[in-house]
């Protein structure tokens, strides 16, 4: 199997979660390089979609399927239960409507994974504490020109899946690539979280 070397450093860690022959959607794709890298190693069956015309083409020269479209209306493109695995990575903080985006996720997939800066970084607190809206690796923007709506730390994130009827079913929390195990919601800027519906929730659908 390749080296996961070149892959971003949260998908390197989504890439290990996904078991091999999978059904695959990758939301907000862009230029496709985890698809391409799970269809050549781990032989998914990988579906991504993008709204954006130049990441379509990137991944058409890659030879992915891939469908242009605007998550914030939904994923009525797909019947329920389609995919094994709907990937959505340092995208969620972007959108309008996260609760709608969640709740599609878990429609057409047996389970979710997704990545998110967390806002709760020590350094990005530190920042605020100066009276500044925080910069950083993982937040590159300045406050005027960010396309980031929403802020969220990695507890944040988890009541928002409880409040769904949602279960965190694994998480890592990230700082220039490397897992943080010690206080991951202050010394951790990155985080991923795979989830699905609860038991609860899954009996009464």
């Amino acid at each position: 199997m390749a080296e996961l070397i070149n892959l971003r450093p949260d998908l390197k860690h989504i890439a290990q979660l996904i078991k091999p022959a999978s059904r695959v959607l990758d939301l907000g794709c862009a230029d496709g390089e985890l698809l391409a890298w799970l269809q050549a190693n781990k032989q998914v069956r990988g579906i991504g979609v993008d709204v954006d015309v130049n990441s379509i083409v990137h991944c058409v020269e890659k030879n992915l399927n891939v469908i242009q479209a605007d998550m914030e209306s939904g994923l009525q493109h797909f019947e329920d239960g389609s995919f094994d695995f709907v990937v959505l990575s340092l995208t969620i903080q972007s959108m309008h409507n996260v609760e709608l985006i969640l709740q599609e996720m878990l429609r057409v997939g047996r389970c979710g994974i997704v990545t998110f800066p967390n806002f709760g970084y020590w350094e990005n607190r530190w920042q605020i504490l100066k009276g500044q809206m925080p910069v950083s690796e993982t937040i590159p923007y300045e406050w005027y020109n960010t396309p980031n709506i929403h802020f969220c730390t990695v507890n944040d994130f988890s009541q928002l899946l409880a409040k769904l009827g949602m279960q965190v079913d694994g998480q890592v929390v990230l700082h220039q690539g490397e897992p943080v195990n010690f206080l991951p919601n202050l010394l951790g800027s990155l985080a991923l979280v795979q989830f699905s519906q609860t038991k609860r929730q899954q009996t009464l659908g």
